[in-house]
């Protein structure tokens, strides 16, 4: 049943995903005004989020950043869509990535890389990265599984479609020895920006004028494999257009400072960010952690933290209240 509930599913969305993009796009300004004009979606979250960031600016133009974000969010979502058929020819076109020799370069010297991306522009066309650097390399990027079945098996197949291999997270270090036994060099990319769990969290940074908790997993895992890092830096030329520039933070990421990287590639988002801000994922409830809750939820003299939802027991105990 499931089976046929995906076949049907993935039928209806190959048959969308067929029509030009132009097509799509006008789906998009339909999308817009329910999403943003009738339906509100997370107004609100972006409106914080944006006066939060960026309080030098003023609340006109805080509404146009809002405005233009959400038009993008609409693209974003058709042009995830026509990904499923899209050509090799049109993805080129259309994502074009600059400083792939330094990618080239760092596989033949027989070393992997790990890739610092944000939810910034489309990383869904990231994907198309195979069809730029040698095939001497193996691309990659690390998923977590959707709670639908049937969109988790759809995305798998659009991330897929021109050659990347979806990780999961679970697996990563597993599959990066896999692949060295085999004798063969990873290129593998990393959406870094979310948010951490309690319990994940080893690191504070100032993001976007935020104390923001950040993952340090692939910093780690840079470390532990030797891989080069490097940050994309992602542009919307125009709509329906990318480029993407691969940066390097560092090839020897044992010799930097512990959390040197993660910072890094915190400060390079953030100034990718400030550039075009509408094309940063604002929907996304990106600080919900505070500082001052994981203080009271953090126990020194074991180093854990409680994941227990009652804040006022919490307090009580630590003697706040």
């Amino acid at each position: 049943m499931k089976n046929l509930l995906f076949y049907l599913v993935y039928g209806i969305i190959y048959l969308l995903s067929l029509l030009p993009l132009w097509v799509h796009y006008l789906f998009s300004d339909l999308i817009y005004v329910v999403v943003y004009h009738l339906l509100h979606y997370r107004v609100d979250m972006v409106r914080k989020h944006l006066a939060d960031s960026f309080p030098e600016k003023s609340e006109a133009e805080r509404r146009e950043i809002e405005k233009g974000f959400y038009g993008w969010f609409c693209d974003y979502l058709v042009e995830t869509l026509k990904l499923l058929t899209m050509s090799k020819r049109q993805l080129r076109r259309r994502m074009v990535f600059r400083g792939t020799e330094l990618i080239d370069q760092t596989v033949a010297d027989g070393q992997s890389c790990a890739v610092y991306l944000g939810h910034y522009c489309n990383w869904e066309w990231v994907t198309s990265l195979p069809l730029w650097v040698s095939p001497e390399a193996q691309c990659g990027q690390i998923y977590h599984a959707l709670e639908n079945a049937i969109f988790d098996r759809l995305f798998l197949k659009l991330r897929q479609r021109m050659g990347a291999v979806c990780i999961p997270m679970a697996e990563t270090l597993r599959r990066i020895v896999k692949y060295r036994q085999e004798g063969r060099e990873v290129v593998i990319g990393y959406i870094s920006d979310q948010t951490p769990f309690w319990n994940n969290i080893h690191h504070w940074l100032d993001f976007l004028n935020h104390d923001t908790p950040v993952l340090t997993g692939t910093e780690r895992l840079a470390r532990q494999t030797g891989h080069a890092v490097f940050y994309l830096d992602v542009r919307c030329v125009r709509r329906g257009y990318y480029e993407a520039e691969f940066k390097l933070i560092t090839r020897d990421p044992k010799a930097m400072k512990e959390f040197e990287i993660t910072d890094s590639y915190f400060r390079q988002l953030e100034e990718s960010i400030r550039r075009a801000p509408q094309y940063y994922l604002w929907t996304h409830n990106r600080w919900k952690r505070t500082h001052e809750e994981f203080n009271i939820r953090y126990d020194p003299a074991t180093g854990h933290v409680s994941l227990e939802y009652d804040l006022e027991k919490l307090k009580r105990e630590k003697g706040l209240i």
